[in-house]
């Protein structure tokens, strides 16, 4: 019984089955465009290696023997299914694959638990995600899609909202116990709080435009921890070591699942929001397009 290091060369296989459907070595050749004496030697090899004759040479040509036409016809069907898979997999559409770039926050809370659904729904599209803590540079930044925090003006490109900025205080189920519930700004003057730093957040809602627009004479205390990554903060206020400040809808799912409570009665809204930036140079391409639709959703 043969074992796979047994099998002969798949090119002994298209010699012998041309040779035994044209039943000449010489028309074999021609058609494989080769010569007689090289396709003499791959029979000859291919009959030595299964230790049969695979075809009587006789004076105009040669006929197939009783095991070179079994043979014939079962490499004739297996290389007619390996062609017709070969063509499908060329047929294929192409992978196509773009780049978004955004920030850590949105690129973790709000991007990445969504992508398997586009994924499901766009399987021939690649995404690359490229991540900034600090502001991007749009010029120098190569990505088909940027999604970024702000007021929406960037010169030289269209942007389009995509989430408005509502923010309001987050913290562990367990922190929110110990202080019955945050009641009040006077409560959270005495809590523990996170305070993601300025140089990193400077556009974002802050602890002191929180009371502010929460019409308070109250200050905000001395952070207790500073953060220069968002999602660093988050999990601090996960595991109960402060209060932070929760964008909507970036810790919904948090919410959702009991991990944080969100303090809704001290919620306040800006200007600013997650934005599609886009070059006006390049037409967007068909699978940008259907990223766009799909975030748009």
């Amino acid at each position: 019984m043969l074992d796979d290091s047994d099998l002969p060369p798949l090119q002994s296989l298209v010699v012998f089955e041309a040779s035994a459907r044209l039943l000449s070595f010489t028309a074999a050749a021609r058609e494989l465009g080769t010569t007689q004496p090289a396709v003499s030697q791959q029979i000859r090899g291919l009959e030595e290696s299964l230790g049969v004759t695979l075809f009587d040479r006789i004076y105009r040509g040669v006929v197939l023997t009783d095991a070179g036409y079994v043979l014939l016809k079962t490499t004739q069907s297996s290389l007619r299914d390996l062609r017709d898979v070969l063509q499908k997999i060329k047929q294929k559409p192409k992978t196509q694959r773009i780049t978004v770039a955004t920030d850590f926050a949105f690129a973790a809370f709000w991007l990445m638990p969504r992508l398997p659904e586009f994924r499901r729904l766009h399987k021939d599209i690649d995404i690359r995600i490229q991540t900034s803590q600090s502001e991007v540079d749009l010029v120098s930044l190569e990505a088909d899609v940027a999604i970024l925090f702000g007021g929406g003006q960037y010169q030289g490109y269209y942007s389009e909202k995509l989430l408005p900025e509502v923010v309001y205080p987050v913290c562990s189920p367990k922190l929110f116990s110990e202080f019955s519930g945050f009641n009040s700004l006077a409560d959270l003057v005495s809590a523990p709080l996170l305070k993601l730093n300025a140089d990193m957040g400077q556009q974002w809602v802050d602890w002191e435009q929180l009371f502010q627009l929460n019409d308070s004479l109250w200050q905000p205390s001395e952070s207790v921890m500073e953060f220069d990554n968002y999602t660093l903060l988050v999990q601090a206020a996960i595991s109960g070591q402060g209060v932070g400040l929760g964008w909507s809808p970036l810790l919904d799912d948090y919410i959702q699942n009991g991990v944080l409570v969100s303090l809704p009665h001290f919620t306040v809204e800006s200007d600013n929001g997650y934005y599609i930036v886009l070059s006006k140079q390049h037409a967007p391409s068909a699978a940008v397009s259907d990223f766009l639709e799909w975030l748009r959703t």
